[in-house]
């Protein structure tokens, strides 16, 4: 008696083995030629347009892949990978696309060559761990060795390969002494906190003139001005209030009833005066709310909602400063730095309406000042933490949103340096010194993991190569010295400071990088090795997809 194995009927569409595989490294590597060319110093930029014709100019990767509308589910894990790159580190996400894509790439000819995916997943993830290793063991060097200028080279190397390069020198200083009004340090006593909040630097941008008119401003400026042009323009010492509710006039319930006793009473309420009694009521509640808030002392008060005409009558009469409809991540930081709660109702515990003076926070000086042509609201002062901004300028607003990318990723940098307390050499530098020490690895092993460690090794070429073919030069050549030096470096042990080798893409030459101050953390380095494997795996191990497709339901009532 003959047996058959029954296969369950899928109400879709399914693939399997090599095909499933082939299809995803193409999908990765579409997503890989989409960014390559914005990669490096002399990266291009792309013009994106969305559905309803808004223009985005960029090369920063984690904002291309972002407003691509991708289906593929593999590249979709690449878009994923590099927006986890950007809110890890901040930078490099252009980088952790282009490594996992040639990492994939090389994996699957190595199936195709009847290598098993076990055995490529295991010698991808021991040469991701040795790699890291050899990172922090051999080629991260500390910043105390390099001195002060160590914080303003990884600004300016992050810099360089955006859109406002040719004034890195600039944007660089400007960074490092916005961090150094945060931290309260001079930039001599180089700064040893384990975290610094980026985010107190808050980065405003105003039309007209040119980038480099961008200037500091001592302050958390908000993008909006008085209330009423009754109010002071500054106040001082500002005891400030941040609310997260309306001060409107107060709408009653429906269904108010009115109880009368008496029969001869009910001839003098008619549908009229009753209205004005409700709307007088409603006044006086908003009026007492008000009261409450300017009893505590408050002489500023911030909310994120709206104020109407009525209610900023009792703020002009008090002599305080009101502001509304602010950003709710704006008042985030104010309270922040204040030392304020933000309060979103006035209710406590015993249902009573109450407003506490130890809501309010304590700046120095809060007032109104004009920066180009928009007024906007300076709190100076702060006594937790220094708040301080950036003033952008520009010619238009694609130039002013790039300007404000690139200084997110710079000052990203800089804090994860600040952090980490380590710095590689850049322009391929590191890649050119783990292709060579895993290559040498892996002839040491007696497995087949040594074939998916030798392609581990050639796929961290990648970077350099295309760092070269952006810049216009011989990729072939310069990457051949590039290996030359570094194998130099870790056979020959007085010729160990050529491990800091990189490329100089200007005048298409090696050189030491560490010395001319390209560099990077040693952090970034890390999680783009670490993230890149990782996603490559993932997408490695795939070998089976199924995808349903819809019940068509009007086939499914005619059955019936």
């Amino acid at each position: 008696m003959a047996i058959t194995a029954m296969t369950p009927d899928i109400l879709g569409e399914r693939q399997l083995g090599q095909d499933v595989r082939t299809q995803n490294v193409v999908a990765s590597l579409a997503m890989f030629n989409m960014v390559k060319s914005s990669f490096g110093p002399e990266g291009l930029d792309k013009m994106m347009v969305d559905d309803i014709g808004d223009v985005t100019i960029t090369n920063d990767g984690a904002t291309i892949l972002r407003m691509l509308e991708v289906e593929h589910p593999a590249a979709k894990v690449l878009v994923e990978l590099a927006q986890l790159q950007d809110r890890e580190v901040g930078d490099g996400t252009t980088s952790v696309v282009i490594v996992a894509a040639e990492l994939l790439r090389r994996g699957n000819d190595l199936v195709k060559n009847k290598i098993h995916p076990t055995s490529i997943i295991s010698g991808y993830r021991l040469a991701m761990r040795e790699a890291c290793k050899y990172i922090d063991e051999k080629l991260a060097v500390n910043v105390e060795k390099l001195g002060k200028d160590s914080l303003i080279n990884c600004a300016k190397t992050s810099i360089s390969s955006k859109l406002i390069n040719l004034d890195s020198d600039f944007f660089a200083n400007l960074h490092i002494e916005a961090l150094a009004e945060l931290l309260e340090l001079n930039i001599e006593q180089r700064p040893t906190l384990p975290t610094v909040d980026a985010e107190s630097i808050n980065i405003m941008k105003a039309h007209g003139k040119s980038a480099k008119d961008s200037y500091l401003l001592n302050g958390y400026a908000l993008n909006t001005g008085r209330a009423a042009q009754g109010m002071p323009t500054k106040v001082a010492p500002a005891r400030i209030a941040c609310l997260d509710f309306n001060l409107q006039k107060t709408k009653m319930q429906l269904g108010v009833q009115v109880l009368v006793t008496d029969p001869r009473e009910l001839e003098k309420i008619n549908r009229r005066s009753f209205k004005a009694l409700l709307l007088l009521q409603e006044a006086d509640i908003t009026k007492e709310r008000i009261e409450k808030i300017l009893k505590t002392g408050a002489n500023v008060v911030l909310t994120t909602k709206e104020i109407d005409d009525m209610s900023l009558k009792y703020f002009v009469e008090a002599g305080a400063i009101a502001v509304r409809r602010v950003r709710k991540e704006d008042l985030r930081h104010v309270a922040k730095a204040t030392g304020a709660t933000m309060v979103s109702t006035f209710a406590d515990m015993e249902g009573e309406e109450t407003f506490d003076s130890s809501y309010l926070g304590h700046p120095d000086e809060v007032g109104e000042e004009r920066i180009a042509d928009d007024d906007v609201i300076m709190v100076k002062g702060t006594k937790n933490t220094s708040a301080v901004s950036i003033i952008l300028r520009g010619a238009n607003d694609f130039m002013l949103d790039e300007i404000d990318r690139s200084l997110h990723d710079s000052l990203c940098i800089v804090k994860r340096t600040l952090e980490s307390n380590t710095v590689v050499a850049g322009g391929g530098a590191v890649e050119a010194a783990l292709s060579v020490y895993l290559e040498n690895l892996a002839t040491t092993l007696r497995s087949r993991e040594q074939l998916a460690i030798a392609e581990f090794a050639e796929s961290m070429l990648i970077i350099p190569k295309v760092l070269s073919v952006n810049a216009a030069k011989d990729a072939t050549e310069l990457v051949a010295k590039l290996r030359a030096f570094h194998h130099t470096a870790q056979t020959k042990a007085d010729k160990q400071h050529l491990s800091s080798m990189g490329l100089d893409l200007s005048n298409g030459i090696v050189r030491n990088n560490l010395e001319h101050g390209v560099i990077e953390p040693a952090m970034s380095k890390v999680k783009i090795i670490q993230f890149a494997t990782e996603a490559a795996i993932t997408i490695m191990r795939i070998d089976d997809m199924i995808k349903l497709s819809k019940e068509e339901t009007g086939n499914a009532d005619e059955c019936q």
